[in-house]
């Protein structure tokens, strides 16, 4: 995967978490979930699949966003967003990953379209595994969710 940067069309995804340890969390994602480094510092990134993990400290309010402080969960049981990783072989994953270190919240379990589990990083971002079991070969949303964003009928 080529180093995180301009899309040359389209958009490139990314996706930020801070952390209060960003070496301790780099650890976690290369070593334990199989990323590659791709920058080290602060900020950190590391090439996961085809997406980009972008580590770094929290911090205060800019002149961007005047009201933001980014800061590491402070509630594990309350999540409003999480990284999701589709796999093929869960529980290849799970047996890898957890020799790695990874400590699951539970095992894999099945669930109507897919097996799934759930892991936290480090500095407790939660992350859900999951592997597709429809038969038809993917999930696929609903027909009358919009592909034009909004989640409104089309």
């Amino acid at each position: 995967m080529a180093e995180a940067g301009p899309p040359t069309e389209g958009i490139v995804l990314t996706h930020f978490i801070v952390s209060d340890d960003v070496e301790r969390s780099r650890r976690f994602y290369t070593d334990v979930l199989g990323g590659t480094l791709e920058r080290s510092g602060e900020p950190t990134n590391v090439a996961l699949a085809n997406s980009w993990i972008v580590i770094n400290r929290g911090g205060g309010p800019t002149d961007d966003k005047p009201d933001v402080t980014l800061e590491t969960p402070r509630d594990l049981d309350r999540v409003s967003s999480f990284l999701n990783i589709r796999v093929k072989d869960i529980a290849a994953v799970y047996a890898e990953w957890s020799a790695r270190g990874a400590q699951f919240l539970t095992p894999p379990k099945q669930h109507q379209y897919e097996i799934r589990c759930y892991i936290r990083d480090p500095d407790g971002h939660l992350i859900e595994v999951g592997q597709t079991t429809d038969r038809e070969g993917d999930w696929s949303p609903p027909p009358w969710l919009s592909s034009t964003g909004g989640g409104e009928p089309a």
